[in-house]
């Protein structure tokens, strides 16, 4: 969708949410803005563009100064291309989100671009949108690009790499049942110390440690954004009782589940 600018000043919050799909988007700001994604916040930033994975937390507040391009795709869109191309591009980072600032010029140069997609997808048959997919495709390809000059730790995805974020994504779909590196190993189709080791030469990390940081960011959104008793955040993610949830909690996070929500409110 396009985003125009209204004469009308008017407040605009979205509280911290989830998408199940995939996002980005093309802003120039002439107000105020606030933009807050893991835990990095920006403000007021001239124009930016942002790319989004599903299951990241998101939220901003502006007031109706903002214009520019937004787009949201499944992974279905990029089927007829290549299988899995959502995973293989480096711009949606399945673990963080990845956001650039720059000025109004660079915005004026990286519009019509969008706008090209934008006039393809109006025109084009309302079923399949080929051209349309073919437009977006190009345009993707045209911001890895643009993406590689402003932010250097950007490249194209190796084996590891790509096996990392089919990882992360199982962990997001199955972290509440599944707690072992053997159970994901299973599904990915490889052995448990291939995927340790691709976890490892990847990101530095041990293959645990998503698996439990995973479980830990949920259970920081629960505690900070419901009003869920602690023991209910427990056994909705699976805990045998609210007493090894809190061990665990402490662990990861350095407080007790109660500290918290304290501190967060």
């Amino acid at each position: 969708m396009r985003l125009k600018q209204l004469d009308q000043e008017l407040q605009v919050y979205r509280p911290p949410f989830k998408r199940s799909f995939y996002f980005f988007a093309l802003f120039f700001n002439s107000g105020k803005i606030e933009v807050n994604y893991g835990h990095e916040t920006i403000h007021d930033p001239d124009s930016y563009l942002v790319f989004h994975s599903p299951n990241l937390v998101y939220s901003f507040a502006h007031n109706n100064a903002l214009e520019g391009y937004v787009i949201y795709f499944k992974p279905e869109c990029f089927s007829f291309f290549k299988p899995d191309f959502h995973q293989q591009f480096p711009l949606f980072d399945i673990s963080h989100t990845n956001l650039f600032k720059f000025d109004h010029a660079t915005f004026k140069q990286l519009a019509p671009h969008f706008e090209a997609v934008f006039t393809t997808y109006e025109r084009s048959g309302k079923a399949q949108h080929i051209e349309a997919r073919i437009k977006l495709l190009g345009l993707l390809y045209y911001l890895e690009d643009f993406a590689i000059e402003k932010k250097k730790d950007i490249h194209p995805a190796t084996t590891q790499q790509i096996l990392l974020r089919k990882f992360i994504q199982l962990i997001n779909n199955h972290y509440i049942d599944k707690r072992t590196v053997q159970e994901y190993a299973d599904m990915l189709s490889v052995t448990a110390n291939y995927l340790s080791q691709s976890v490892k030469q990847a990101s530095g990390k041990n293959a645990l440690t998503f698996i439990a940081g995973r479980l830990a960011t949920e259970a920081k959104s629960l505690i900070q954004y419901t009003d869920f008793e602690i023991a209910e955040v427990a056994y909705q993610l699976n805990f045998s009782d609210p007493a090894n949830f809190g061990k665990f909690f402490k662990k990861q996070a350095g407080l007790s589940p109660s500290e918290f929500r304290k501190r967060c409110k």
